[in-house]
């Protein structure tokens, strides 16, 4: 399992700290992610905030038409016309609940851990140990999310981010997750100009020098990179090479290519 530590960066005195936590997988190897701040965390909040009353708008809008539209119906019996109502109060409640709190866990759950405001602001929620947000840890967070809001109006949710060593609110404690700032992907141009001034690597049958330390940088650093990113950035530098390599290593998958290379 991997293992997660955070920490408080060097800073000058009287400067703000940032806080960022280091990942070290079962493989060790280790990457850092830096943790997302209160600021951005409920600037993102105020976002997706301002799009669930927009959405709640047309909602009500489209409620109000529908309501005047059938007030010419036949009145219907008591009996059935209580049944309808509290039917539709039922049903009412059901979509509040959903554009309100639904929306964090569907966005988040199949986002990549993002919602609207959190990808505006470049930020993302991932598990402990730097794993992708699955959709039961959404749906943990986001329904203590309820009772943060409900009850304190977040309060309890920005001191508990305060206090804690990994920003973590209360959701947070409960799902097992975090809040970081997007890793944007590399390109393979860019781990080209982080090898110079690292080692020259000697050229293989199949890699000149630079190919050789572009691979293994992308190797070492792939489980810092979102799912999507390590997957385009992997068939990338695999499709650079595969043409000139023998048959029972051109068929491997793009990673394992690159790792038997």
């Amino acid at each position: 399992m991997a293992t997660a530590k955070a920490h408080a960066a060097d800073v000058e005195a009287g400067a703000p700290m940032d806080r960022s936590v280091d990942i070290r997988t079962p493989e060790s190897i280790a990457f850092s992610y830096e943790l997302a701040g209160l600021g951005s965390r409920f600037l993102a909040v105020a976002v997706d905030l301002v799009m669930q009353l927009l959405v709640l708008l047309l909602f009500f809008v489209g409620l109000s038409l529908l309501g005047s539209s059938s007030g010419h119906a036949h009145h219907a019996p008591v009996a059935a016309a209580r049944f309808f109502t509290n039917a539709a109060i039922g049903a009412l409640v059901f979509v509040l609940f959903m554009i309100l709190f639904g929306y964090f866990i569907v966005f988040e759950a199949l986002w990549n851990g993002q919602t609207p405001g959190k990808k505006l602001l470049g930020i993302r929620v991932v598990r402990d140990g730097g794993y992708p947000i699955d959709f039961m840890a959404s749906l943990v967070r986001n329904l203590v999310r309820v009772g943060e809001w409900v009850f304190t109006g977040y309060a309890v949710s920005a001191v508990c981010a305060l206090v804690s060593s990994e920003n973590k609110r209360v959701g947070d404690f409960a799902a097992g997750t975090i809040v970081v700032r997007d890793a944007r992907m590399p390109a393979p141009e860019a781990f080209l100009r982080e090898t110079e001034e690292e080692p020259i690597y000697a050229a293989t049958a199949y890699l000149s020098g630079e190919e050789r330390a572009i691979v293994r940088r992308f190797l070492e650093r792939r489980d810092a990179l979102t799912p999507q990113s390590r997957q385009t950035l992997a068939a990338q530098l695999a499709e650079r090479v595969r043409g000139r390599l023998p048959n029972d290593l051109a068929r491997l998958d793009d990673e394992a290519l690159l790792e038997r290379l």
